[in-house]
């Protein structure tokens, strides 16, 4: 076991580390219960002026494009591909989504969120309950979305290159909406994506380590 979390450790890398335990610290020191941010913040300037740059027409796709990117739908393409990888017997990717989705779930969730308890942003277009920090979208999107890009990859050399353009679109406009139904501000944005890029590193880190001691004689 002492082993195999050293070979996880240096699988990380160095870089990493330094991320996660800066991102760590940044988080420690910035709760519980976090503010709103004032109406002369950088938050709150960012979100009025993207409001005011993207034309009304563009509202509606980019709500639906938000709900579209909730917990059900996304739960449903989780089950999905669960039920593939069961099928194909890649029980390596299988436990890596499991535990993937099913973690960020609830590091954001159970954990984050509750600690932070920061509100939403007011005046949003949608009918929003729960806290607003860390975006649960920003993080989910990143695990979810990238995890699946790299395990499919592994094995569909070819969909490599539009699995990733896709996906990177694909988070794009979901942040987009995001921010312009007002469900979260920009910082939580960040949050949430830095929390979920941890979380996919640690999962994969976990996964090539595995994979590596399962091959050994």
């Amino acid at each position: 076991m002492t082993g195999f979390l050293r070979e996880w450790i240096k699988a990380l890398g160095f870089r990493r580390l330094l991320f996660i335990f800066t991102l760590l610290l940044i988080l420690v020191w910035s709760g519980p219960n976090l503010a709103i941010p004032n109406s002369d913040s950088l938050d709150y300037f960012l979100l009025e002026t993207l409001r005011r740059w993207i034309p009304d027409s563009f509202g509606p796709p980019l709500a639906f494009i938000y709900q579209l990117s909730g917990t059900q739908f996304t739960g449903l393409l989780v089950i999905s591909l669960l039920f593939y990888f069961i099928f194909k017997r890649f029980w390596a990717d299988f436990i890596c989504l499991f535990f993937g989705t099913s973690g960020i779930l609830f590091i954001i969730d159970r954990i984050l969120k509750p600690w932070f308890d920061r509100p939403r942003p007011d005046a949003s277009s949608l009918v929003l309950t729960g806290s607003s920090f860390p975006s649960g979208h920003a993080a989910g999107s990143i695990v979810f979305y990238f995890m699946i890009c790299t395990l499919l990859s592994t094995h569909y050399q070819r969909i490599r290159r539009p699995l990733f353009v896709f996906s990177s679109l694909w988070v794009s406009l979901i942040w987009l909406s995001t921010l312009y139904c007002r469900a979260h501000w920009p910082s939580d944005i960040i949050a949430g994506a830095s929390v979920g890029f941890v979380w996919l590193s640690m999962c994969l880190a976990g996964l090539r380590v595995w994979k590596r001691y399962r091959s050994l004689p």
